[in-house]
């Protein structure tokens, strides 16, 4: 069950929040929403909760035991050995044993094993807690309950953000519930469901059809087109999810932090880092980059510290060689940046640091969605050796690209700047506020509603969380 499917948007959220509504209990509620994320987390995968379940019972005891006096670095070394060894285990065991047997020729059986959806940020968030009570024991939830609904809270139980403890620890005893935070929570909710439905769907049907030919068949423009159209179908995707999450946490009474602020604004790579993911690029910092010395050492530390990171976060996203040559890439362009190499601090470099960075994130992106190096490879050739390719194949490609794709192509890239919060910023000092508001109204309805049609109209809507 996704948020953009039916089940969710007619059948669960609505008998979830009626009864969310009917109940005035607090202790009640927390119950509601922990057996709701289970049934939620089952829907598609009945034994994958029983992982979950694991997980809560784990960490929420490496929890206690992390605040207790002399426990508290053995409690905290086991949470990090368990945690990491379920992810390798679920996630990477099968890459590990054929990486294995291509370089010794062992020909080692290799592990099937379905991986459970949003392993890499439950996992993450409960070897966040336990580490943070090793470093405060005040933290520490003796809770069961709350422990169960921080883990496995479902508006960011599968595509995030990444939500710390310590961002959400005393909305887990009580939160606001009122009309206005509902009235907001739904607006930011559709605005994503438009930004998945509308925009990161129209954009995935090209990339699909391009990246599933042979890209020796693709010309120089089909190869740059599909770039484009990955570069801001995973943003709109990935914000897309993030801005549900928080809306449906709004209306719950919960409080996430912001995911994405508009990353491809940014004049630098260390910029985009600040601005894209937010709760992982933080994550790492905190428990991996300044663990490890941060830039505290040396500078020669420091280098290998963000490489480490940048290795990692790759890593994290996937276990194919393609996501960590394009963490390690980005890592690269960072450090080349802080070193001066790329001129990233210059005023007259400001006027391209824009261009360099959407081309950056753009190109890189062709190797996260890349199936292999050798693909990825082969579709750089066609970008800029100005290949001609096949031209059934390509012609085929290009009768996709109808006015619809136009269109939101054209709003992907306006909104891709901070076009509705400038204008919100300037109709707020004016006597056209109350005027702003409710056209804002009736336009997230109309968003509804089209979100609505296109998925009545198209069987196309992709989950492309699958793969992390």
């Amino acid at each position: 069950m996704t948020f953009s499917s039916f089940p969710f948007l007619f059948i669960f959220l609505p008998a979830v929040f009626l009864l969310y509504f009917l109940l005035r209990n607090d202790t009640l509620r927390n119950v509601l929403l922990v057996v709701s994320s289970l049934i939620f987390y089952a829907f598609g995968e009945p034994m994958a909760v029983f992982i979950m379940i694991v997980s809560i019972l784990l960490n929420y005891c490496f929890g206690l035991l992390a605040s207790k006096k002399g426990a508290r670095k053995p409690a905290v070394v086991l949470a990090v050995i368990l945690n990491i060894g379920m992810l390798v285990v679920f996630k990477y065991l099968g890459f590990l044993t054929e990486t294995l047997n291509a370089v010794t020729h062992l020909g080692i059986p290799v592990p099937k094993i379905q991986l459970p959806i949003g392993i890499s940020f439950f996992t993450f968030q409960g070897l966040s807690y336990v580490i943070d009570v090793y470093r405060d024991k005040k933290l520490v939830q003796k809770n069961l309950l709350s422990m169960a609904l921080f883990i496995s809270l479902f508006p960011q139980l599968i595509a995030g953000p990444i939500v710390k403890y310590n961002e959400i620890q005393h909305q887990l005893k009580h939160r606001e519930f009122s009309a206005d935070r509902v009235s907001k929570g739904i607006t930011r909710f559709i605005l994503g469901l438009g930004k998945k439905v509308l925009i990161s769907n129209n954009m995935g049907l090209i990339v699909d059809k391009a990246f599933a030919e042979n890209p020796a068949d693709l010309s120089c423009l089909t190869s740059w087109i599909s770039a484009l159209c990955y570069m801001l179908q995973i943003y709109y995707d990935f914000s897309g999810y993030s801005d549900m999450a928080i809306g449906l946490g709004c209306m719950f009474g919960f409080d996430f932090n912001e995911n994405f602020n508009y990353p491809y604004i940014s004049g630098s790579i260390q910029e985009f880092w600040r601005r894209w993911h937010i709760s992982l690029s933080t994550w790492f910092k905190n428990y991996v980059y300044i663990p490890l010395g941060g830039n505290r050492i040396s500078k020669k530390r420091t280098i290998i510290n963000r490489l480490i990171v940048f290795f990692l976060t790759g890593f994290w996203h996937g276990a194919n060689f393609t996501f960590i040559v394009w963490g390690m890439l980005h890592g690269m362009f960072l450090l080349l940046e802080e070193l001066g190499a790329i001129p990233t601090k210059k005023k007259w470099f400001k006027p391209f640091g824009h261009i360099y960075v959407v081309l950056v994130a753009m190109l890189t992106f062709v190797i996260f969605r890349a199936d292999t190096l050798s693909q990825a490879g082969r579709i750089f050739a066609n970008m800029f050796t100005g290949a001609q390719g096949n031209y059934l194949v390509n012609t085929q490609l290009m009768t996709n690209l109808e006015p619809l794709f136009f269109t939101a192509l054209a709003v992907a890239i306006v909104f891709s700047a901070p076009v509705l919060p400038m204008l919100r910023e300037k109709a707020m000092k004016c006597k056209a506020a109350p005027l702003f508001d409710y056209t804002g109204h009736i336009i997230t309805l109309g968003i509804f509603a089209l979100c609505i049609l296109s998925l009545v109209s198209s069987s196309y809507n992709p989950f492309i969380y699958f793969r992390f």
